[in-house]
């Protein structure tokens, strides 16, 4: 159903419905190479729900000037001192920008450069909007103790770089120290 001119999509009830929505769900399982407590993570079961998505593809993938949406919810819970997160990434194609707006919840967006020197984080709060620079990781982690949700629109044409991430890591993680969600080094 790519490319069907008035598809539309609804918003209600806490879920993304109307045209052609693809879910996925990650579990601890899939996640072992994003949190840096390995004792905590082998301690959570491997069918815990971390974070869900829902994206709407009205046009294929790699579409220039396309737009793709979707709305990520992601449960409350820690790893170690280590919030749930996303698992984060650069865009395949590394000067497209993205959008989050917050629908629910408390969270982060953490963000990094290309070169892995600087990592920063914003506050995500319910109706804030944050702009993601190309060139920018990204990913997110909830501070929250319920769901936090916000919706995503990027170009089709970004792609999606997660072995960058997945094999260097952000140089810094987000934890709770002190009650305070805090940024500190990477161990």
């Amino acid at each position: 159903m790519n490319g069907i001119e008035g598809a539309s999509l609804f918003f209600g009830g806490g879920r993304l419905s109307g045209g052609p929505v693809e879910r996925l769900t990650r579990r601890i399982g899939d996640l072992g190479d994003i949190f840096s407590d390995s004792e905590a993570y082998a301690r959570l079961p491997v069918d815990r729900v971390v974070y869900e998505v829902e994206s709407h593809f009205p046009v294929a993938g790699g579409t220039e000037g396309g737009l793709f949406v979707g709305i990520t919810y992601i449960h409350p819970g820690k790893v170690g001192q280590e919030y749930f997160m996303t698992k984060g990434h650069f865009h395949a194609v590394r000067n497209r920008a993205e959008v989050y707006i917050c629908i629910e919840g408390e969270g982060m967006l953490i963000l990094m450069n290309e070169d892995h020197s600087r990592v920063w984080a914003e506050k995500m709060e319910p109706g804030s909007i944050h702009y993601i620079n190309g060139h920018v990781a990204h990913r997110t982690a909830n501070t929250g103790s319920g769901v936090l949700s916000f919706g995503a629109v990027w170009p089709s044409d970004a792609g999606h770089d997660y072995q960058t991430i997945s094999e260097k890591g952000f140089s810094k993680i987000l934890v709770e120290k002190d009650g305070v969600a805090t940024l500190v080094n990477r161990p």
